[in-house]
């Protein structure tokens, strides 16, 4: 009945309308209480990674210093949309204006590519540190891991501005309602006034290219590095590096599973709660568990963390 409602005051607002998890206002109202304390948990997570790499010198490696940047990332994919769908949740309305939703979504892919190539060179840099232990501090110096950290940014959020421009040109019509609780592609262009086939084309191949070219980075770099793990002569030595890339891996398959199941499914487009769940888990779900892969597997972050917390 509301939806209705919605539809037929459109006529009032410019914009989009974001559905986000329509249910009744009682619903509304626990959904904001759950987001908030997610939010607010991911914030205090990442931002305990961050501060304990800052103030910890144990921690001035690159390794952890690719950590704190992939924190900082973090806290930034999460702020893209959290705070909007709170908003959301406490809205009569929920519309997001035009501006507002392509800066959305502009945001949003340039963090989440950007978290695609700092995955690839944690993995990277993993790999250096297990193969090439005795090189690798003249292999990662601190300038490489800086131009490596600057290039993440600036790749990612060179990625995506073509496409989104072009998508923020074209014409839309009808309710102009978004069953999302985010401006995304295939939404969007599902409202144009005339199909673009080559513009879907053109984002589904720009979006397999970002995806399967870190991914191959990160699994080339596994596979180097699981051969130099096996053998190694004893089992100690296995567990220990094994132990140093397991909690990135976790994070790999956590991302990449979720995204690639979005993004490269043919049915995930038709099913619009399937694709609220999955962009959720990847969007929000990753970002709140990941510090609780790195703090719980690494020993030297979580003295470090102890450490900070005074206990």
């Amino acid at each position: 009945m509301k939806n209705s409602n919605i539809l037929n005051n459109f006529s009032n607002i410019t914009g989009f309308i974001l559905l986000g998890f329509p249910c009744p206002r009682e619903g509304q109202i626990l959904l904001f209480v759950l987001f908030s304390v997610v939010y607010l948990l991911t914030l205090m997570g990442n931002g305990s990674i961050i501060c304990a790499v800052r103030w910890d010198q144990r921690l001035h490696t690159p390794m952890y210093i690719l950590l704190a940047n992939f924190s900082f990332l973090e806290i930034c994919y999460v702020t893209s949309t959290v705070p909007n769908m709170l908003a959301n949740f406490l809205s009569d309305t929920k519309v997001i204006s035009f501006s507002g939703c392509f800066v959305q979504f502009y945001f949003f892919f340039s963090l989440g590519s950007t978290e695609c190539f700092f995955l690839a060179i944690m993995a990277f840099d993993r790999y250096l540190a297990i193969c090439w232990p005795l090189r690798y501090p003249t292999l990662m110096t601190g300038r490489l891991c800086t131009n490596l950290v600057v290039s993440c940014w600036v790749l990612g959020f060179l990625w995506f501005p073509v496409p989104i421009i072009i998508i923020s040109q074209m014409s839309f019509c009808g309710s102009k309602i978004i069953d999302h609780f985010l401006c995304d592609p295939g939404p969007l262009l599902a409202l144009a006034c005339a199909r673009a086939p080559v513009m879907e084309f053109y984002w589904t191949f720009i979006s397999s290219l970002l995806l399967f070219m870190p991914f191959l980075c990160i699994m080339g770099s596994y596979a180097l590095l699981l051969r130099a793990v096996f053998s190694l002569p004893s089992a100690a030595g296995r567990r220990k590096a094994f132990s140093t890339c397991g909690s990135h891996l976790a994070v790999v398959s956590l991302f990449y599973g979720s995204v690639m199941v979005m993004y490269l499914s043919p049915a995930s487009e038709h099913e619009a709660g399937m694709q609220k769940l999955v962009t959720l888990f990847y969007s929000v779900g990753t970002p709140l568990i990941n510090p609780v892969i790195y703090s719980l597997r690494n020993k030297d972050m979580k003295h470090a963390l102890q450490k900070l917390m005074g206990t």
